[in-house]
Order: structure tokens, then C-alpha cells, then sequence
């Protein structure tokens, strides 16, 4: 790539970033009930927490928009690289494109789980992790999805669901795109996830007091 296309790529890693860290979990219930969701119920600054605190409709809205962060922070790179949004031989393009589009992504994601604009607080950033694969990777997505519907029923655990589904990734982006950058991507984000779900599974081991009763106290949090 040539320089000015690694400085428009670092641009869009940057406006990719505040763009997932827009706190619409906080806005939505502070609008609506005044309070904010940080001191509500687990003090995720997500959706699944607004819906148990504030309500149905505040959460579809919380959701639509974290959604949509990770889809606008990928479309708006994709734009700035002319690159095609949804282009069939992406991973196979012969530029530096999709290192910078793959790393907005993950910047979008960091920024909703680490708000600037909520002192580096926020969401479990699975809303926002839909949001990227629905560009970058939306075969994945799907079988993703397929599977969390399916380990949901098995543990009425919809936030564990989703990241034991996420491994799915590492086979799935091998396999559909036969490049080991989807494989890179995948891992980094599945790293980052489980940084952000680290404080959980501490906090339920401590409430579980012993290994044998730890995996149940997991399966009790974030219960539907």
C-alpha cells in the first residue's frame, strides 16, 4: 500500500474505535429513567443489562445501535479503501486493505467494551461483534449464530453461548476462505472477548468458592 493509503487506513482504525465507543446503553437509560447503567443490575453497559433494567424497548434500541457500530466502522473503511462492501474475493485481494478493514473491526469492538467516553467501561461487545462479521465475515456469522441458537437451549446462557460458539470461527474461517488472515482476526478477537469476560468468570468463581460449584455459578449469571 502506498503511504497515503496507511495513513487513511490508520485514520479509520481510530474513527472505528470512537465509533464503538458511542455509549448508547448509557444514553438510552439516562433518558429514560435518568440513572446510569453502570450502577444498574451487573453494570454492563450493554443491552442484555438495559433490558433487565430498563426495559424492552430501550434494549432493541441499545441493540440496533451497538449493532450498527460495528457494521458503520467497517462500511466506512471499506469506503475510505475503495474497497467494495461486500466484495466475494475479499480475502484474497492483493493490497493491505484487509488488514486495516479486519482492524477497524476489532477496534470497533474494543471501543464498546472499552468506552473512551465512559472512562474505558462497557458492554460485553457481542452486539458490536455481530456487527463486523456481518461484512467482513457474514458465513461465519451465520454458523455462529446456528450454534448459540443451539447452546442456548443447553445452557439458558446466552452471553456463554455466544463466546463457546465463537470458536467456531477458527474452523469455519479456514475452511470458507482459505486464508489464514480470517484465522489471525479470529483469534485476536476471540482474545480480546475473553480479556473482557475474565472480571465475570473471576467474580463467579469467588461466589462459587470451590472448582466444583464454579461452572454452575457461570451458568447461573446472565441466565435468560
Amino acid at each position: 500500500m502506498i503511504v497515503n493509503d496507511i495513513v487513511t487506513g490508520i485514520i479509520a482504525v481510530i474513527i472505528a474505535y470512537l465509533l464503538g465507543s458511542f455509549p448508547s446503553a448509557y444514553i438510552i437509560t439516562r433518558l429514560a429513567t435518568g440513572k446510569d447503567i453502570r450502577q444498574l443490575g451487573g453494570g454492563n453497559a450493554g443491552a442484555r443489562n438495559v433490558f433487565r433494567e430498563v426495559g424492552l424497548w430501550a434494549a432493541i434500541i441499545v441493540g440496533v445501535f451497538d449493532v450498527g457500530k460495528g457494521v458503520a466502522a467497517v462500511a466506512i473503511t471499506h469506503r475510505l479503501l475503495n474497497v467494495p462492501l461486500y466484495e466475494p474475493q475479499f480475502f484474497q485481494l492483493a493490497s493491505g486493505a484487509q488488514f486495516f478493514i479486519l482492524a477497524a473491526g476489532l477496534a470497533a469492538i474494543a471501543g464498546h467494551m472499552w468506552s473512551i467516553y465512559l472512562k474505558f467501561t462497557g458492554g460485553n461487545g457481542l452486539a458490536a461483534t455481530i456487527g463486523v462479521l456481518a461484512i467482513v465475515m457474514p458465513r461465519e456469522l451465520l454458523i455462529v449464530i446456528a450454534l448459540t441458537l443451539v447452546f442456548i437451549v443447553i445452557t439458558r446462557n446466552p452471553i456463554l453461548s455466544v463466546n463457546i460458539s465463537l470458536l467456531s470461527m477458527l474452523l469455519s474461517a479456514w475452511f470458507l476462505e482459505k486464508s489464514g488472515l480470517p484465522v489471525a482476526f479470529s483469534i485476536v478477537l476471540l482474545l480480546i472477548l475473553v480479556l473482557n469476560f475474565l472480571p465475570t468468570a473471576k467474580a463467579a468463581f469467588v461466589q462459587a468458592g470451590s472448582r466444583e460449584n464454579f461452572f454452575a455459578e457461570l451458568l447461573r449469571r446472565g441466565k435468560v
